[in-house]
């Protein structure tokens, strides 16, 4: 089998899409030695960086084309022309962003629907219309990947297309997110980022959806008593606050007195991560919506208990490994009480333990190379 893949966001490896399209190629040729994969690359990234070794990379030229309608033209044209010129076998956008018209059979990997369920993050004329595009031609694709059963429901009810053309493949957390692995860096990283002894951390996202909002509303109901000695960390680069998708977190914080119990980090570089969820006491993650939900599963695989929303997703990805509350009190007494209580703490480490043993990459790979089956099949 021959697959072509869509290599637009290989460059941007901290994004959700870019670390899902390395991890995928790093396993697939690990489940399947037989495979040919051909990683399509657009014009303003010829030569990408950390290709694993037997996956053949495709230039589409030299001019540069970053900006929205170069992506566009890549994805509705180059891309799938390519795909078609090398004679490959399946068309793989790992990104919910394929071709209206193909030549070769395509798969799509829609890894949430946000901009439809949240009116809040469809933005400007643009926004609004590709996002109409790839609605469309997800639907005309001939096969989706979700990352989970939420997704999947989602995706049915939004972009009309029956279950039996959906595979769920579920994420995971990579090696080096491991209570012992690397923990040699752990304080070299507490040094990097001036981290206190023992802290709260959160963020990891400011936009709307994450909830930080509540995070710190939740957090008001312990500072007076353990903020000084386990104060809240956020860690994230800061947007441009004070509008509908960032609200002003900075100027929230100041209104309810947490000032000084509150140390906004910045950016942390991928590789700190491990050791910023092993140095942290507990990871609160309130988002209300995810199309899987790594972080949570990273800082349990790390060793450190979780508090999260309860949304439906966490429900089905986290399960009893986190600990899930509905409102700002609920959090802040679930931080509370794994700061305060060892064998609550324990237990819950322990089950978040358990729980990322559930998830690992090579399935992932194996479910992947499934929905490209199905295909052939259907296809036949």
């Amino acid at each position: 089998m021959h697959v072509a893949m869509n290599g637009w966001f290989w460059d941007i490896p901290n994004s959700g899409s870019g670390q899902y399209i390395r991890r995928l190629l790093q396993h697939l040729l690990r489940v399947d030695d037989s495979l040919k994969i051909s990683l399509i690359m657009p014009a303003h990234n010829p030569t990408p960086d950390d290709v694993p070794e037997g996956i053949e990379v495709i230039a589409t030229g030299k001019a540069s084309s970053t900006g929205k309608l170069g992506k566009v033209w890549f994805e509705q044209r180059t891309f799938p022309r390519m795909a078609s010129k090398i004679n490959a076998d399946i068309a793989h956008v790992p990104y919910w962003g394929s071709a209206l018209s193909s030549d070769v059979p395509q798969v799509v990997s829609v890894l949430d629907v946000i901009p439809l369920l949240f009116p809040l993050y469809a933005g400007g004329f643009f926004t609004r219309l590709y996002t109409e595009l790839v609605t469309q031609s997800a639907s005309v694709a001939d096969h989706v990947i979700s990352i989970s059963y939420t997704s999947q429901v989602d995706i049915e009810k939004l972009l009309g297309i029956h279950k039996d053309n959906i595979t769920v493949t579920y994420l995971a957390p990579d090696d080096r997110y491991h209570p012992r692995l690397g923990i040699e860096r752990d304080e070299v990283v507490r040094e990097k980022y001036n981290l206190p002894d023992q802290f709260v951390l959160g963020g990891m996202g400011f936009d709307a959806r994450k909830q930080v909002n509540e995070l710190l509303l939740g957090y008001t109901y312990m500072a007076p008593t353990e903020g000084a000695d386990t104060p809240l960390v956020l860690a994230g680069k800061q947007p441009d606050w004070d509008n509908p998708l960032f609200p002003d977190l900075p100027e929230y914080v100041r209104r309810l007195e947490l000032d000084d119990y509150v140390q906004w980090i910045g950016y942390v570089d991928e590789e700190d991560k491990p050791s910023l969820y092993r140095l942290a006491s507990v990871f609160a993650f309130p988002s209300e919506y995810e199309g899987f939900g790594l972080p949570p599963l990273e800082a349990m695989a790390c060793g450190t208990p979780v508090v999260a929303w309860n949304s439906v997703v966490a429900d089905e990805i986290l399960e009893d490994g986190a600990y899930l509350v509905e409102t700002a009190r609920e959090l802040g007494a679930a931080v509370l009480s794994l700061i305060l209580q060892k064998p609550l703490r324990e237990t819950l480490v322990n089950q978040g333990l358990a729980q990322v043993t559930k998830y690992n990459w090579r399935k992932t790979a194996q479910d992947t190379l499934l929905a490209y089956q199905k295909t052939l099949h259907a296809n036949r």
